[in-house]
C-alpha cells in the first residue's frame, strides 16, 4: 500500500461499532491508505457532548483497534486544549505530512452538515474529503454545499493518491444500520449490545455501565 496516502477518521465515537469499523476497513482497501488515524474528537462545536468520559472513549477505542495493524488511535484532539475544529487538526497533520495524500473520512450526515463548520470550505485545501454513504444516497442538488461539491468533486478514487488535497470522493460502503445513539438507547434499557460492537467494547460498556443511567 502506498506509504503516501493516510486516512484521517474523527467521531465522538461514543461508542465506537461495527459500522465505524466496517467503512474505516473497506475504504483502507478502496483507497489504497497506508493507515487510518482515528480522532476521537475533543470539545465538538457542532454537536453534543460525549456521554461516555474521554478516558472510557479511548480505553474503547484502544479495544477495538487492538488487533488492527493499519488502524491508529490519535488522541491529539482530546490533548488540546479549546474548542475542537476540523480544520485546525487537517493543519496539523498538513504540518507533519506535507506532502501525503491526507483523506478526511466523514459520514453522510457529518458531510450534509459541512455549512455549519467553522472554515469548512477550507478542508480541500488540507485534504481531501473522502464521504462514506449508504446505497441510495443522492446528493444536494442545490444550495452552498452543491456548489461546492460540483466543483471539487472526483468519481475516481486513484484521483486522490495524485494529489495531496483538493477534492471530494463520494463512496457507497456496506449499509450496516448502527448508530451509536441506538447502542446507548439498548444499554439504557437493559439489552445486550452483543454483535452491534467488537467483543472487548461490549465488555467496557457492560462492566463500567457507561451508558446505563
Amino acid at each position: 500500500m502506498s506509504s503516501q496516502a493516510i486516512g484521517i477518521f474523527g467521531g465522538a465515537f461514543d461508542p465506537v461499532h461495527f459500522g465505524h469499523l466496517r467503512t474505516a476497513f473497506e475504504l483502507l482497501s478502496t483507497l489504497s491508505l497506508s493507515r487510518v488515524h482515528w480522532v476521537p474528537t475533543g470539545d465538538p462545536q457542532h454537536r453534543e457532548r460525549a456521554l461516555a468520559s474521554t478516558a472510557l472513549r479511548v480505553q474503547m477505542l484502544q479495544a477495538a483497534l487492538a488487533e488492527a495493524p493499519h488502524f491508529r488511535l490519535d488522541t491529539r484532539e482530546l490533548e488540546r486544549e479549546g474548542p475542537s475544529y476540523t480544520v485546525d487538526t487537517l493543519h496539523e497533520f498538513r504540518a507533519e505530512y506535507p506532502e501525503a495524500s491526507l483523506c478526511l473520512i466523514l459520514g453522510m450526515d457529518a458531510f450534509l452538515s459541512l455549512p455549519s463548520w467553522h472554515r469548512w470550505q477550507e478542508l480541500t485545501r488540507l485534504a481531501h474529503v473522502v464521504v462514506a454513504h449508504r446505497p441510495g444516497w443522492q446528493p444536494p442538488s442545490e444550495g452552498r454545499l452543491a456548489e461546492w461539491l460540483s466543483s471539487v468533486r472526483t468519481t475516481d478514487p486513484a484521483h486522490l493518491s495524485a494529489q495531496p488535497a483538493g477534492l471530494v470522493y463520494v463512496h457507497a460502503v456496506t449499509a450496516l444500520e448502527i448508530a451509536s445513539s441506538e447502542l446507548r438507547r439498548i444499554v439504557l434499557a437493559g439489552e445486550d449490545p452483543r454483535y452491534l460492537v467488537p467483543d472487548s467494547v461490549r465488555r467496557i460498556i457492560l462492566e463500567t455501565r457507561c451508558y446505563a443511567d
